[in-house]
């Protein structure tokens, strides 16, 4: 039994700590939150997201109706944060679409954070433009 459970512990707390890192389902973080309410505006949201979506995405090339909402305020999790908006169309790993999907970027210390996968509430009124830096990405 002890060695059943040293190979039990092995794999099931490494799942408990990645459950106590972001801030809800479908959350990732990527910085060390200071907990700072006067947050400065991403100028460089845009590089950061391509550069993020060529990783986050399983085929970067081919997005289709890529747009993107300018960086606002919005309290996520209690904490103000600026958020920017972001819906697209990009193949799965088989190469075919999957439809089109919201997610919503926050920003901690103008950088880029986390992204949460259930942006609905989040994105609630966001304002989009064409983001054709997205469609135009390669591996």
């Amino acid at each position: 039994m002890g060695i059943l459970a040293t190979r039990l512990a092995g794999f099931v707390l490494p799942l408990m700590l990645a459950a106590c890192a972001g801030e809800g389902p479908g959350s990732m973080t990527f910085t060390g939150d200071r907990g700072t309410t006067d947050q400065p505006y991403p100028a460089n949201y845009k590089p950061e997201l391509l550069a993020f979506m060529k990783t986050y995405l399983n085929n970067p090339v081919g997005v289709k109706e890529a747009v993107l909402a300018e960086p606002v305020q919005r309290t996520v999790g209690g904490r103000l944060r600026y958020i920017t908006c972001l819906r697209y169309n990009a193949k799965d790993s088989d190469g075919y679409y999957r439809g089109q999907r919201e997610r919503a970027v926050l920003y901690v210390d103008a950088r880029l954070d986390r992204i949460v996968e259930d942006a609905s509430e989040v994105c609630a009124g966001a304002v989009y433009a064409p983001f054709p830096e997205l469609e135009k990405m390669t591996r």
